[in-house]
């Protein structure tokens, strides 16, 4: 499975901005996919999920009520919303895919990962 993000930028805050993840190759074997996101010197923290062809979804505290997930299955796509962007959202962005059921906040268990797409919120 490959995945290839777009969509980052520079934004101010308040504003939105919308992520973009194609998965491409053994698609069929995707259970979940998932949005990270890192800042210098910390963790890679879980920001949403989807299952790939069942309902659920799933965000960190950080995001929830801001952020949507959601999936293009005819695309092979999954999105991520951003709304009322904070200065803390600033960060690198990936998305993963996981091949197997499990916690969609368990980056552990995501199997592919995408390339770094940075968000930058500005005051």
């Amino acid at each position: 499975v490959q995945l290839q993000a777009s969509g980052g930028g520079l934004v101010q805050a308040g504003g939105s901005l919308r992520l973009s993840c194609a998965a491409s190759g053994r698609t069929f074997r995707i259970y979940t996919m998932g949005w990270f996101r890192q800042t210098p010197g910390k963790e890679r923290d879980f920001v949403a999920g989807i299952r790939w062809r069942y309902d659920g979804t799933d965000y960190g505290e950080a995001v929830k009520g801001r952020f949507t997930i959601s999936r293009d299955n005819a695309k092979n796509t999954v999105y991520l919303q951003m709304n009322s962007l904070k200065l803390e959202d600033t960060a690198i962005y990936y998305c993963a895919a996981d091949t197997g059921p499990g916690g969609m906040d368990l980056q552990w268990r995501y199997d592919y990962w995408g390339q770094e797409t940075l968000v930058t919120v500005s005051s």
